[in-house]
């Protein structure tokens, strides 16, 4: 039995900067939920409420679409 030490580390380093991705764009999305309540809660403006929650759900799209993607492949 033969391992291929340059794929398994292609493999390795691909997943690490997904998984990084990810956890960073779903980190900014709550962040961006968080803004948009404190702004709610401390009365203000509307355009920075809307622009956060915005953000957050672009954020939230983009992980869905990363996880989309990763079944896709499985499943292909």
């Amino acid at each position: 039995m033969k391992i291929d030490w340059a794929a398994l580390a292609t493999v390795f380093g691909v997943s690490l900067v997904v998984t990084v991705a990810l956890v960073g764009f779903f980190s900014l999305g709550v962040v961006g939920l968080a803004k948009r309540a404190g702004a709610a809660l401390s009365g203000g403006s509307g355009s920075s409420a809307v622009l956060a929650r915005t953000g957050a759900y672009a954020c939230f799209a983009l992980c869905a679409a990363a996880v989309a993607y990763g079944i896709h492949l499985i499943v292909a």
